[in-house]
């Protein structure tokens, strides 16, 4: 009984491994789909979103939206507000500016 229960346990392994694999190929073949696109690059993508809107970049992210790929540009600004600032990733033109939520200190406050 004792090897059944380690050739189960091997097996679910090897699943989760395999599984776990394919994942990760899909995943990393979709970035580098998003990079192939894009032609503006991180940096200019920081330094427009900059430009739009004053304050301290915290996040830049390359992404697929409505089948478009943007650089979503997070700032933060000196009223602590954050503002998303979503670039085309292949033109550098400003899509768009968006006040993000505050999700986590609104989530703070209901714990207390």
């Amino acid at each position: 009984m004792k090897t059944l229960g380690i050739v189960t346990a091997g097996v679910a392994g090897l699943l989760l491994a395999v599984g776990s694999s394919a994942w990760a190929d899909d995943k990393e073949g979709k970035i580098t789909d998003l990079v192939k696109e894009a032609k503006v690059t991180i940096d200019q993508a920081i330094k427009t979103a900059s430009e739009a809107v004053p304050g301290t970049v915290v996040e830049a992210e390359l992404e697929k939206k409505h089948g478009k790929t943007i650089w979503e540009v997070e700032v933060l600004g000196a009223d602590e507000a954050v503002t998303e600032v979503h670039i085309d990733a292949a033109t550098g033109a400003v899509i768009d500016k968006e006040a993000k939520q505050e999700k986590k200190k609104k989530e703070g406050k209901k714990g207390k």
